[in-house]
């Protein structure tokens, strides 16, 4: 299968020479287009620190980050800023929708920064708004659709692109149960109908159940891979918790 993602043996230091924290410490891993993986791990484990890299937000300390072929720990500059727009979709745990712009117009911005014309813009936010069943609230503001409504502008706003990798850092975080579920069945649906890639901070083991694979990280380093095969989500479910019971002392606060 065409590897999107590849991980090869990063290492993350913050701090000086007298008071240095590792907070990645040789990891290594690859996602596959397609795939749907879940990263699970107590507070300060470094899941976020991973994403953030991979997001190009931080840099790695050592080691390189290949996306679609290419090395990101080396772009600077116009071709990072690049790369993070035409390549990279972001779910935030808090929509970061545009209340000044419409909901059209916050799923067509990304592709309006790109210059691509006008046709074809009004085009694939059709398309997309279709599949998500939004084409009803375009024309409406952030502020004046539901939540479940926000979520599905903004998993369009993420796809809209074609990106290579969709992000989401916690993104159940700050919804209720309802909301929750009805996020992680967007994801499903891009995952499997649109065959989006995606990659999941997670601590939720209920929001990791979604997800095909999933990493345990401890102290910076892979603690465990679980793959769901053909197992039901339930049965997924209950082998997240069983390896959260591995990791002992951290159970209490990864669940």
């Amino acid at each position: 299968m065409e590897k999107i993602l590849e991980v090869k043996n990063i290492e993350k230091y913050y701090g000086s020479k007298s008071n240095l924290t590792k907070a990645l410490n040789d990891i290594s891993f690859n996602v596959n287009r397609g795939e749907f993986v879940g990263i699970m791990g107590a507070s300060g484990s470094g899941k976020t620190t991973l994403l953030n890299c991979i997001s190009t937000i931080d840099k790695v300390t050592a080691g390189h980050i290949i996306v679609g072929g290419e090395d990101i720990t080396k772009l600077r500059g116009n071709n990072l800023n690049k790369f993070r727009r035409e390549e990279l979709g972001f779910i935030f745990q808090d929509f970061n929708l545009l209340d000044t712009l419409t909901c059209y117009e916050n799923i067509a911005l990304a592709l309006t920064i790109q210059r691509i014309n006008s046709k074809e813009v009004n085009k694939r936010v059709y398309e997309i708004a279709n599949k998500l069943e939004i084409k009803d609230i375009l024309s409406k503001y952030p502020y004046q659709v539901s939540g479940g409504q926000k979520q599905r502008v903004a998993s369009a706003r993420a796809i809209i692109t074609n990106p290579k990798l969709m992000l989401a850092d916690e993104p159940t975080g700050a919804l209720d149960s309802k909301s929750a579920r009805q996020l992680l069945e967007n994801f499903e649906y891009l995952n499997k109908e649109l065959k989006a890639t995606i990659l999941m901070v997670t601590h939720d083991a209920f929001t990791a159940s979604y997800a095909n694979r999933i990493l345990f990280i401890k102290d910076g380093k892979i603690f465990n891979e679980i793959i769901k095969g053909k197992d039901s989500r339930k049965q997924f479910f209950e082998k997240i918790i069983e390896v959260q019971t591995l990791l002992g002392g951290d159970l209490n606060n990864v669940l």
